[in-house]
């Protein structure tokens, strides 16, 4: 949607009206929804659009029609609208982050309590007062309209990532890349489960997945690139990424050792893995590019 920051750019939803340039190629939306009616419609960031976007979408969303710029209504009840957008995102983050830390405090006492039946859960929800209260208002300051908000069904939030889901999200980017390794250099990629530990921590939450993203390919992929360049990997080779052995101990410690290992991460290393089962570890210089990707 931010591609209808402008007034006029309510023309390409519905098409030009008659005597304007394009009358007779439709609009983006009518046209489609005419195709088919039964769509699933996504729009996406939909807070970065102009005011009268939104405009076009009250009776759209609440009879189920839409009329275009050649005066044709098209039918559209059955069809499925999702929006999406980063308003509030701020709070929602923080609020929730707040919740998963007092959670887990309470499970922390209720171990040492030893009281029975303790489980750590990640799962945590909204509650109705927070949504009302912070929520909606900050909606309305947006939107500026409450017949727009009062036409939305649900509203979903997207909470930040829980630490397992980080783990998946962490074991899919690797695996993405041991895949890509496999079929263009035949390189097997294997790696510790602490690897994934590491990698976590480097989750932003205003960022969201892409900060993991951006973390595996900035501590593993670059590594892979930089070897490659400098001819350190022989074909068919095994590959294992690895912690090293003197930062191993700051993820098994709770509490770190001294002021100085909270500003050094843990760091990861590339090993070959001989026929024997042999580990080498890769002597790999810093690359002149760090940003170009050979995988």
């Amino acid at each position: 949607m931010s591609e209808f920051q402008e007034r006029h750019e309510v023309a390409k939803f519905i098409g030009s009206p008659p005597g304007y340039v394009g009358h007779e190629e439709g609009g983006q939306l009518t046209k489609k929804l005419k195709q088919c009616p039964n769509a699933v419609v996504l729009f996406d960031e939909v807070d970065k659009a102009h005011p009268d976007v939104l405009t076009i979408m009250l009776q759209l969303f609440d009879e189920g029609r839409l009329t275009d710029g050649k005066g044709k209504t098209i039918d559209c009840k059955d069809a499925i609208f999702i929006m999406t957008s980063n308003v509030a995102s701020d709070e929602i983050a923080q609020h929730a982050l707040q919740l998963r830390q007092e959670a887990l405090e309470m499970s922390r006492t209720r171990i040492a309590e030893n009281l029975g039946d303790v489980q750590i859960n990640d799962k945590i929800t909204i509650s109705k007062n927070f949504k009302e209260n912070v929520i909606r208002p900050i909606l309305k300051a947006h939107f500026r309209r409450d017949e727009f908000l009062g036409r939305i069904n649900e509203i979903v939030y997207f909470l930040p990532f829980c630490h397992s889901e980080l783990i998946q999200l962490v074991n899919k980017e690797l695996n993405f890349w041991a895949k890509r390794a496999k079929q263009r250099h035949n390189i097997t990629l294997l790696w510790d489960r602490e690897v994934a530990d590491v990698l976590v921590d480097g989750y932003n939450v205003h960022y969201g997945a892409r900060s993991i993203k951006h973390e595996v390919e900035r501590r593993v992929v670059n590594q892979l690139a930089a070897a490659y360049e400098q001819d350190l990997l022989p074909g068919g080779c095994t590959l294992r990424i690895t912690v090293e052995d003197s930062d191993k101990q700051l993820l098994k410690s709770p509490e770190l050792p001294s002021p100085q290992a909270e500003k050094r991460p843990p760091k990861l290393r590339l090993e070959i893995i001989d026929k024997d089962s042999k580990t080498r570890k890769l002597d790999i210089r810093a690359p002149l590019h760090p940003e170009k990707k050979a995988l």
